[in-house]
């Protein structure tokens, strides 16, 4: 179908009521820049395409006409720990909010659904995947919307970094709700994937708000380093304040935390895999300044709006520079000098090159880890579909000898296809809701004095549980009881079967979900022509990233110019304008020093000390080489005083 786009200028609009929703639940009392001709396009019901850099307040955009409008606002991410993350700070703000992600059993989705629909929640946020079940869409279709937001929006776009076929299922569900606007926005998207999500998402006359990518206060550095560690060290030691290390993988997270801390930086390893307590205790840290580094995988950085990051270093080349923009533009937020290093060495480019072919592999690699995965969870043949199993990813791969990095890829594509949902760290806590009103409850607790001491324990420590299912903490309970949380687990399960409450326990860790019933691997197929442009896109993105690293032009420059935007100066303040500028600046002072030199020999003969004695400490390196090269090219001569002359150049 045909699309037109058309760009819009910023414009100062005066919208009193978002404002005020942004002043009453976010404390601000003006937008960032961008953000209200976005929310106002959304509130006059026009499909709108935001391009906000990272750090641009995205969630802003979609969160505040979903307050501002009657309904349920739909939020659709590939993320779920940045799921996750929105839905626990609406949550803080006391604004109704839910997430249904894989792992969650049949009655979980139904509590969430069922809170959706009569509870007055504002915002649900679900995968794309879930978009795919008949059963979601036939209760999504009892509801109001008012908006549906589609985050990370390049993931729509076949020629995006990171395309997940389930979001083409978005342009269906808009068939339900037609006079429901659409909101997509993304931090980095070329021109060619801008125009394929409006075509994707099906706007008829699209709004597409694009800020610039250039970042005035943020200096890249690329440097080619043997000796990573010492070289991040001495970042750490000339460079104030906080920042944010990326590597490769969780080992290197402790390895380079350790080495930090051992040369008195205080610094904590993040990724996936912790549990969500921890990841809180370290985030909390982190913005509070009492951890001043952390060293991530990617699963660090989503959601976290710390305005101060002094720097963001790679320890590792990222495969594309969507990525790395992203990360990189989390330094500087407050608008003070920050800046993005990269450091890599010839084992890097090596390396760069091989995961891209480990991001691909063969069919029948993909056919043997699904195989595989049936084996190891007892799923039979045209069995499973909506099963979630807790799932040991480096048990499965000693258990059946696969490479890591293949299994990883194989499940990620997997995935892709809509067969299995792989939760890394899927993290349920325990919910409960009452069955019986108070009175009722009264006179249980008369009858039943066993149970007496926990529902007055429950209702002084939670709200809300005659209503709703509420979440609640075993261990606070436990604590304040002075029990044990298995005494209180124990407790609840008694009172559900006695149909007083609905207990649903806390489940943590990886949870792998078959989506569908587990299909013969012999039939399982990807398309080749799909899966090759796939390859060679990324094969495209990581050439991008080797010339980035290797260039000798502006930094800036070369990432401007990837995401389609003009940039006729350079920024000068990466690495290469600044060597640039010392050149330059070594040049003029050259000429100065070489001039006066011959101003000097003119007046009378001298020796090269009393030459030098005639210029500063600065320039005495310049001096030395100013009177080599006359010497060398024979503008100067010693006479018989051994004193320097004009020579028979000059």
């Amino acid at each position: 179908m045909s699309t037109k786009i058309t760009t819009h200028p910023a414009v100062t609009i005066r919208l009193e009521n978002p404002l005020e929703i942004l002043s009453q639940y976010w404390g601000y009392h003006s937008f960032r820049p961008g953000q209200e001709e976005i929310i106002h396009a959304a509130m006059e019901e026009h499909d709108v395409l935001a391009l906000l850099p990272t750090g641009g307040g995205k969630s802003i955009c979609f969160q505040v006409p979903g307050m501002a409008r009657e309904g349920l606002c739909l939020v659709v991410s590939p993320l779920l720990a940045l799921m996750k993350d929105q839905v626990e700070n609406l949550k803080d703000k006391g604004i109704k909010a839910t997430r249904i992600v894989s792992g969650m059993n049949k009655r979980e989705v139904e509590i969430a659904l069922d809170n959706c629909e009569f509870g007055d929640y504002k915002f649900l946020y679900v995968s794309p995947e879930r978009l795919l079940s008949e059963e979601f869409i036939i209760r999504l279709r009892k509801m109001k919307l008012s908006l549906i937001a589609v985050d990370e929006a390049h993931c729509i776009s076949q020629w995006g970094y990171d395309f997940r076929p389930a979001y083409l299922e978005i342009a269906k569900v808009r068939q339900h709700f037609p006079d429901t606007p659409v909101m997509a926005v993304t931090a980095t998207a070329t021109k060619t994937v801008q125009k394929d999500i409006c075509h994707r998402l099906e706007f008829l006359n699209a709004k597409v708000f694009v800020r610039s990518f250039e970042r005035q206060n943020l200096a890249y550095v690329v440097a080619f380093e043997e000796d990573k560690y010492g070289r991040l060290l001495k970042l750490c030691n000339n460079v104030p304040g906080t920042g944010i290390v990326y590597v490769g993988t969780r080992k290197r997270t402790r390895e380079v935390a350790q080495y930090l801390n051992g040369h008195g930086i205080s610094a904590e390893a993040f990724h996936a895999g912790i549990d969500r307590k921890t990841k809180n205790n370290l985030q909390d840290r982190w913005k509070n300044n009492h951890v001043r580094i952390m060293v991530s995988t990617n699963a660090f950085g989503m959601g976290i709006d710390k305005p101060d990051v002094r720097f963001v270093a790679h320890m590792d080349i990222p495969n594309e520079p969507e990525a790395y923009f992203q990360e990189a533009g989390r330094a500087g937020r407050d608008g003070m000098k920050a800046y993005a290093v990269l450091l890599f060495n010839n084992e890097d480019i090596l390396q760069l090159e091989k995961r891209i072919e480990d991001r691909y592999p063969f069919m029948n690699e993909v056919r043997q880890v699904y195989r595989c995965l049936g084996s190891y969870h007892q799923v039979a043949y045209g069995s499973g579909e909506g099963v979630s199993i807790p799932f040991n990813f480096a048990d499965f791969v000693r258990q059946f000898e696969l490479s890591p990095a293949t299994a990883i890829h194989s499940i990620r594509l997997l995935e892709n296809q809509g067969l299995i949902a792989f939760n890394e760290s899927l993290d349920q806590s325990s919910t409960i809701k009452l069955l019986i009103n108070k009175d009722d409850l009264y006179s249980f607790q008369v009858k039943n004095p066993r149970y007496d001491p926990l529902f007055k324990l429950i209702l002084r420590s939670f709200e809300g549980m005659f209503d709703q299912h509420t979440r609640i903490d075993l261990g606070l309970l436990a604590h304040r009881g002075k029990t044990e949380k298995q005494v209180i687990h124990e407790l609840l399960l008694e009172c559900a079967s006695l149909d007083v409450l609905e207990y649903h326990p806390a489940r943590k860790g990886p949870q792998l979900t078959w989506l569908v019933p587990r299909l013969n691997e012999a039939n399982l197929t990807l398309d080749k022509q799909v899966y090759a442009e796939r390859k060679k896109l990324a094969i495209v993105r990581s050439q991008f990233m080797k010339k980035y690293a290797e260039s000798d032009s502006c930094r800036q420059q070369l990432l401007l110019r990837y995401f389609g935007q003009k940039s006729d100066h350079t920024c000068g303040k990466c690495d290469w304008c600044i060597v640039q500028r010392k050149a330059l600046q070594a040049e003029e002072n050259f000429e100065y020093v070489s001039n006066k030199i011959d101003g000097l020999i003119q007046e009378s003969a001298m020796s090269p000390a009393e030459i030098a004695s005639q210029f500063s400490k600065t320039d005495q390196p310049l001096v030395e080489r100013a009177l080599q090269w006359k010497l060398d090219n024979q503008y100067l001569v010693y006479n018989d005083l051994e004193k320097l002359i004009a020579g028979p150049t000059k």
